[in-house]
C-alpha cells in the first residue's frame, strides 16, 4: 500500500510557505506520511475554486488522505471532505460558518462528515474568525476541539500544534494499519 498522505490547505493572506505548514509537514513525514502543499496564491477570493483544486487533487491519488486546513484552508478542506472521503480532518482557526464573508461558503447545520477523525484547534483572541463559530461545528461533527490561548494565526502556540498533530496523525495511523 502506498503511504498515506497529508494535504495542506493555507489560509487566505497566505502561502504553501506558511510557518504553519513549514513546522507540520516535518511532523506529517515523521509518522510515516507524504506531505504536500496546494498553491492558492491564485485563488484570493474563490473559495469554490481552491475547493475544486483540492477535489481535483483527490481524485489523483489512490491511498488514503488526511486534509489539514488553515483559516480559508479549513473552510477548503471541510468542503473537499464533504464531497471525497479522507482518513482525517485536522483544521486550525477554520473560517466555518462565515457566509457573509465567504461567498457559497455555508457549511451545513448538520455536517456530517466522511471522517471520524477531525480536530479543530482555535485561538481564544481569534479576531478574524470566532471560536465558536469552531464548536459549532465540533459539536456538530463530533470532532475535537481544541482552544488555546492565541490569536488567529495561532503563532505562539506553534510546540502545542505539533504534539496535537502528531497525536492525531498518530490516531489516524492506527485506523489504517
Amino acid at each position: 500500500m502506498n503511504k498515506p498522505h497529508v494535504i495542506f490547505s493555507h489560509g487566505r493572506e497566505s502561502s504553501p510557505e506558511s510557518r504553519k505548514i513549514q513546522v507540520l509537514r516535518p511532523i506529517a513525514e515523521q509518522a510515516g506520511f507524504t506531505a504536500e502543499a496546494i498553491d492558492y496564491t491564485d485563488l484570493h477570493d474563490q473559495p469554490i475554486a481552491r475547493r475544486d483544486r483540492l477535489l481535483a487533487r483527490l481524485d489523483e491519488l489512490d491511498r488514503p488522505v488526511v486534509l489539514v486546513g488553515s483559516s480559508l484552508g479549513g473552510w477548503v478542506s471541510v468542503a473537499a471532505a464533504e464531497q471525497r472521503r479522507v482518513a482525517g480532518l485536522w483544521l486550525m482557526a477554520p473560517a466555518l460558518f462565515m457566509e457573509d464573508r465567504i461567498e457559497d461558503g455555508e457549511v451545513p447545520d448538520a455536517y456530517t462528515p466522511q471522517t471520524a477523525h477531525i480536530m479543530v484547534v482555535h485561538g481564544w483572541q481569534d479576531d478574524i474568525i470566532p471560536w465558536r463559530n469552531s464548536l459549532k461545528f465540533s459539536e456538530a461533527s463530533v470532532a475535537t476541539l481544541q482552544l488555546v490561548s492565541d490569536g488567529h494565526r495561532l503563532e505562539n502556540s506553534l510546540i502545542s500544534l505539533e504534539r496535537l498533530f502528531d497525536e492525531f496523525l498518530e490516531r489516524v495511523r492506527e485506523d489504517l494499519d
